[in-house]
């Protein structure tokens, strides 16, 4: 802990009295509202769906992100990571076995490392883990929350911004963070101008089923009837990733692909297992053993949409700011999106604890910007390197070391500590914003 805070980092530090707004009720806007609400600022949240659905399936989340949640609770550090590691895979004694795509062979099994209780890694069904930080936000916190609110618009006047529902009803508050994915209509805000979503040239198929099929087969039976297990096959421009959760209780699996679709109508869709299916026709027979065991229902053809990197994630008045998606989408392949949307929101949490008051507001949205900026676009190259790691596979290579196919746990990434670093920037950072203001 740095000797910028020295408080109980489960007690609410004393209020600002700054007004956040926060749009979105995913990780990244809970995250956000949560830290907020740490840092003692009067925060609420507007969220578009009139419920929230245990929906999706596997989600990842880093030591970094492990970290943040492990500071949450109502009594005790460590409550709110207590229920999140229940509903997560434990691959202790497996480890990752990493597969050649057409034989199957086991190239290299990667170990996975002894956990830090203070910085753990989550991996697990999106929907039961966004519960458990749902209902630390709402129902422990207390922290308000407006279901069935779509925005129509987001405003910035003098000393303010908000938000315009679709009722007509205008929201002001001192900052709002946009946490409303992709497609936030708060990137105009920022811009000044419409920026289309593109295709990424991939897409995932994508499922979460129970076990029974797979139970009833004694060639994928294995996958069940020996706890958690990660098996992934790399083949061109193609991986497979297999995961049973629950000690083989649920399955799930994602098939990263090559895929042109124009995404400018939606980028999720049902997807069709014999597509699927031909797609791996090649590759070894489990793979197609496993996929068959899903029941369609489940199956989702999700576009990977991408985006430039933007110039900028504040408005310029200061006052708006987009947050994780919003801001800068990631690639599944860097198992990082959620957890920098997670840094995103406690490191403006410390930004307008430490800016001295709502009237200051605008320069600490700027100085969360460059403190974040360039970690961020670093991790968001990640995702295509360990795509194209794994899809440009030279196995001549990998016969001489088969660590070069491992993934990457990166230090720089894992063991960043998003609290501490925002804490130790904040000066510093802020004589550069307030310099360049005056220039």
């Amino acid at each position: 802990m740095t000797s910028h805070d020295t408080a109980n980092r489960v007690t609410q530090r004393p209020k600002t009295g700054i007004k956040v707004i926060v749009v979105g009720a995913g990780f990244g806007g809970l995250g956000a509202a949560i830290e907020c609400h740490r840092h003692g600022h009067n925060v609420e949240i507007y969220e578009q769906f009139d419920e929230l659905k245990s929906l999706g399936d596997i989600i990842s989340f880093g030591p970094n992100a492990g970290r943040i949640f492990h500071r949450w609770g109502v009594r005790n550090q460590g409550e709110v990571a207590d229920r999140m590691r229940s509903f997560s895979i434990d691959l202790r004694n497996y480890g990752f076995n990493i597969h050649k795509y057409d034989t199957g062979e086991i190239v290299i099994n990667q170990k996975t490392p002894e956990p830090d209780h203070t910085a753990p890694n989550f991996n697990g069904h999106r929907g039961e883990l966004h519960s458990v930080v749902y209902e630390h936000a709402t129902v422990e916190l207390g922290i308000p929350i407006h279901l069935g609110n779509k925005i129509r618009t987001y405003f910035e006047e003098d000393g303010q911004a908000g938000i315009i529902l679709e009722t007509g009803e205008k929201v002001a508050g001192d900052v709002v963070l946009a946490a409303d994915g992709v497609r936030s209509k708060a990137r105009k805000s920022v811009l000044g101008y419409d920026d289309k979503p593109k295709s990424s040239g991939y897409a995932v198929w994508r499922a979460w089923f129970t076990n029974e099929d797979m139970l009833a087969d004694p060639e994928t039976a294995q996958f069940c009837n020996n706890g958690d297990t990660f098996n992934g096959w790399i083949g061109p421009d193609m991986h497979f990733l297999f995961s049973t959760i629950k000690n083989g209780a649920d399955c799930c699996w994602v098939l990263t692909h090559p895929d042109e679709h124009d995404i400018d109508e939606s980028w999720s869709f049902p997807g069709k297992l014999p597509e699927v299916l031909d797609a791996v026709k090649t590759w070894d027979p489990m793979c197609a053993r496993i996929i068959a065991k899903t029941p369609e229902a489940r199956l989702v053809d999700w576009k990977l949409v991408y985006r430039d990197p933007l110039p900028t994630w504040t408005s310029p008045g200061g006052r708006i700011l987009l947050l994780g998606d919003a801001a800068h989408p990631f690639l599944p392949t860097s198992a990082q999106g959620a957890a920098q949307a997670v840094e995103d929101g406690v490191t403006i949490a410390v930004c307008l604890r430490r800016c001295g008051g709502k009237q200051n507001v605008p320069n600490a949205v700027r100085v969360h910007e460059r403190i974040r900026y360039e970690r961020v676009r670093e991790a968001q190259k990640t995702g295509e390197s360990t795509r194209d790691m794994w899809h440009k596979t030279d196995w001549n290579k990998v016969k001489d070391d088969p660590t070069v196919i491992q993934f990457p746990r990166l230090a720089w990434i894992f063991e960043h500590d998003a609290e501490d670093h925002a804490n130790d920037m904040y000066e510093e950072v802020a004589k550069e914003v307030a310099a360049a203001a005056a220039s």
